[in-house]
């Protein structure tokens, strides 16, 4: 993570170049990402004693690249530190020695997509600017969610502005109820689909009804719609394809997800569950 001293520093040069804003956004348009493709999410191997096991981590990478997806001629790219990555149980050097460890095991033309999210503002710029440095593409920012039942539209907005108005490098929505308790309201995504710097959302929700609203509610935008889950895949493509006739683009894009090959730490101290 970055020192105060850096930090300050760092976050006095993005505000000298992010001084022409309009409306506190970025009024560059800034370095575009294309999302779309299938992202398998790479979960964290840890040994024995719950260290992370780098090279399972290796192995991992190996496996899901050369995995056959019917109908995809290769992977985008990966997604690491989502859920299957069990980032809430690694600490700030292992995400980002995580995300070294994947950008320099992949070919340069897939795309690294790093979830970066904190529980404040603050710590998710630092964790974003750091990720950046280390070779992620895009940041996947989770919704915080501690404070939940404070999290409304107004707050979310605010957040993922001033998160996406100080980041280097694109960053993607992320919505997982599941794990946070919080879904993102389709009226934030609307709104923050307008921001120059976010490209996307990953839904991981499961509610295809939603998915297909907000693919509609965006469909001016430059903006990319995951599904969070093979689960949905199918059922997001087909609100996807029905809303593409009224836009006359390309279908957004998809995220397969589900596949365990190696994790799991369920807190400090306890062993972890890692590959044979």
């Amino acid at each position: 993570m970055l020192g105060p001293r850096v930090w300050s520093s760092v976050r006095q040069g993005l505000r000298r170049a992010l001084s022409s804003t309009v409306g506190g956004w970025a009024s560059g348009e800034g370095r575009k990402v294309d999302i779309s493709g299938i992202y398998p999410p790479v979960t964290t191997p840890f040994t024995a004693t719950a260290e992370v096991d780098y090279g399972k981590l290796e192995e991992n990478l190996h496996k899901l690249g050369t995995f056959p997806f019917r109908g995809v001629a290769s992977l985008a790219g990966f997604v690491v530190q989502g859920s299957n990555g069990e980032f809430p149980f690694l600490t700030s050097s292992e995400r980002l020695e995580v995300v070294t460890r994947v950008r320099q095991a992949l070919p340069r033309d897939k795309l690294l997509l790093a979830g970066s999210g904190c529980e404040s503002t603050q710590a998710t710029v630092e964790m974003t600017v750091s990720m950046a440095q280390v070779g992620a593409d895009a940041a996947m920012v989770v919704t915080p969610c501690y404070y939940h039942g404070r999290m409304n539209s107004a707050a979310l907005i605010h957040h993922y502005t001033k998160v996406a108005d100080l980041s280097p490098i694109p960053v993607v929505l992320y919505s997982v109820p599941a794990n946070t308790g919080l879904d993102l309201p389709v009226d934030a995504v609307v709104t923050l689909s307008q921001h120059p710097n976010i490209v996307g959302i990953k839904d991981s929700g499961g509610d295809v009804t939603r998915i297909g609203l907000i693919v509609h509610k965006t469909r001016r935008q430059d903006f990319q719609v995951l599904a969070g889950s093979a689960g949905f895949l199918l059922a997001s493509y087909a609100v996807g394809l029905m809303s593409q006739g009224a836009i006359g683009g390309s279908w957004r894009c998809q995220l397969a997800g589900g596949t365990l090959l190696c994790g799991g730490r369920w807190g400090r101290g306890v062993q972890g569950r890692n590959c044979p």
